[in-house]
């Protein structure tokens, strides 16, 4: 969290560290060093499983904007150590965050895992590519995209990362999820019911 820390802690945020008492907390993370923070195996595996994303952007009017980026996981790609990509594709046509990014490249990126109560907060810097520009990277990045007709390539660079703490994180699970955990109780009540059709078919019969 050394670079994380360090473009999040500013001195607003360190004075009220020390107003609250957690100032020798806050301090811990800085010692690690100013580098940026590459993204390890963890933060890969947990970055490809997720089927959604919040995306901030700050506009030129130092308006911070925040939208929902989905599709099925893996949509959010790491091709690297410190890079990640998607295929931005036609929404409502607003283009405010592609607006934003032109003008301030820094974003900050938001993953939740409901289920499991875990996620992760990114710090990095965004630019567009055409579609025509890199084919070779389009074709990774729509094949598994977003449904819906991409526009436009999206690339983050890495500065930072943290995993947050679960805390106030209410569960959700998504339909996928329900489905496998359900699957067991399912199975178990076909089970049931097969064997009461079978008990009442011989009580029937007596």
């Amino acid at each position: 969290m050394g670079r994380y820390a360090h473009l999040a802690y500013t001195d607003s945020v360190r004075a009220v560290q020390h107003e609250n008492g957690s100032a020798a907390a806050g301090a811990r993370p800085l010692l690690a060093g100013d580098e940026p923070e590459l993204l390890s195996d963890n933060e890969t595996a947990f970055i490809q499983a997720r089927d959604g994303c919040y995306l901030a952007s700050v506009s030129e009017t130092g308006w911070p904007y925040l939208q929902f980026r989905g599709g099925p996981p893996g949509f959010l790609h790491v091709l690297d150590e410190r890079t990640l990509g998607f295929a931005d594709v036609r929404g409502n046509r607003q283009y405010i965050t592609t607006g934003n990014v032109r003008a301030d490249d820094r974003v900050s990126l938001f993953l939740m895992d409901y289920a499991r109560r875990r996620r992760l907060k990114i710090f990095g810097r965004a630019r567009t590519l055409a579609l025509t520009e890199d084919s070779a990277l389009t074709e990774r990045l729509t094949t598994t995209g977003t449904e819906g007709r991409p526009e436009r390539l999206m690339l983050i660079r890495v500065e930072g990362h943290n995993w947050n703490c679960p805390q106030h994180i209410t569960p959700r699970y998504s339909e996928a999820e329900l489905q496998v955990a359900l699957a067991p109780i399912r199975e178990r009540i076909t089970v049931l019911e097969e064997e009461n059709a079978r008990l009442r078919a011989q009580l029937a019969v007596t």
